[in-house]
């Protein structure tokens, strides 16, 4: 999550969390709880979810919200998992996307690996 930093200007903070809310892990200053921000996260994750099935608009990949001092990123991994990406005034949203997807390809493998049998 760190190298997203170094790979976008303007990302200030990034968790993974549980699609329950439950925080797996995070890189956030000290400004952010993490648990919070994985909570808040996954709910506003589920609420997307939703709207996507209810309009048929398929499986829900990301969703962007807008403040008036940056953005806030969220992009499902798998159907268990979520990552939180917060954003500056700066950021680039569509590098950002572009970026996040392989992160996000990555960490959903860690997530599914699973440990053979008798180890």
């Amino acid at each position: 999550m760190r190298g997203l930093r170094e790979q976008v200007t303007g990302i200030t903070d990034t968790a993974v969390a549980a699609a329950d809310g439950l925080l797996i892990a995070a890189d956030t200053g000290d400004s952010i709880d993490p648990e919070g921000l994985a909570a808040l996260a996954a709910a506003g994750l589920g609420l997307a979810r939703r709207t996507a099935d209810a309009t048929a608009r398929g499986v829900l990949r990301q969703t962007v919200t807008y403040g008036s001092h940056g953005c806030i990123a969220f992009y499902a991994i798998g159907e268990t998992a979520l990552m939180v990406v917060l954003g500056d005034e700066g950021v680039d949203v569509d590098r950002l996307h572009r970026v996040t997807h392989s992160t996000v390809d990555r960490i959903g493998s860690i997530l599914t690996d699973k440990t053979p049998e008798g180890v």
